[in-house]
């Protein structure tokens, strides 16, 4: 267990999923392994099972759905691959481009953190798989739902101020109304939430945005939080 460390100046929160690599690509992939070996009504079969648990859980479950998949499934010897699949998904190969050349530079201006939503098993799969967990040096947490846990966050890593990085302005905008000065919302314009996003009005809106997470590694500490570099 991670314990909570020396009082910073800035902690950037990072978010995984469309911000640091491409889940969208990632949940193509999965949709064409499964119409390949279970066909159409198998892969809609799943994706419905999928956006069930979701609506339950409040957080995207690959796992458990593949486990509530299994049933009648049970003799199918492809049923065993799809694991095999998840599991070994080359999340590395779907980092966006510049997403560890980002997390480099944060380091030059505080302690970049990952702060994601998802299920205990494969999320962190994930973000180890990809390379993420060492670029952060391990500084990772991972909740059901990031945005009621903020009092957990600042005891973990206690700084003078905060960055939130994610491709959802929406919580983004919930997590402002909480902390108000002392977070720095920054929207990243990838992935199918953020498009959907840019048809609705958020308020509080982001104090910035960027089009690319690679866009990071040109920024300096005056643009992320309004202070002059010392």
């Amino acid at each position: 267990m991670l314990k909570p460390e020396a009082r910073r100046d800035v902690v950037f929160l990072l978010d995984v999923d469309n911000t640091l690599l491409d889940n969208d690509r990632f949940k193509a992939d999965l949709d064409a392994r499964l119409r390949r070996d279970f066909g159409v009504e198998g892969a809609s079969a799943y994706w419905t099972l999928y956006d069930s648990l979701r609506g339950q859980l409040g957080y995207a479950d690959y796992l458990a759905t593949l486990q509530a998949f299994r049933e009648g499934r049970d003799d199918d010897p492809d049923l065993l691959q799809m694991s095999a699949f998840m599991l070994g998904y080359p999340f590395a190969q779907r980092l966006y481009p510049g997403a560890l050349d980002a997390i480099a530079h944060l380091h030059t201006l505080g302690t970049p953190v990952v702060l994601s939503d998802g299920d205990v098993v494969f999320q962190p799969r994930k973000v180890q798989h990809s390379g993420i967990w060492d670029a952060v040096h391990g500084r990772v947490l991972i909740y059901l739902h990031k945005e009621v846990m903020l009092d957990a966050v600042q005891r973990r890593f206690p700084a003078r101020h905060y960055v939130m990085v994610d491709d959802k302005p929406q919580l983004l905008a919930a997590m402002k109304q909480v902390m108000a000065a002392r977070l720095t919302t920054v929207f990243v314009r990838q992935g199918h939430y953020a498009k959907q996003a840019g048809a609705t009005d958020t308020s509080p809106p982001p104090d910035v945005t960027i089009e690319r997470i690679g866009e990071l590694a040109a920024c300096d500490l005056q643009q992320l939080t309004g202070w002059e570099p010392r």
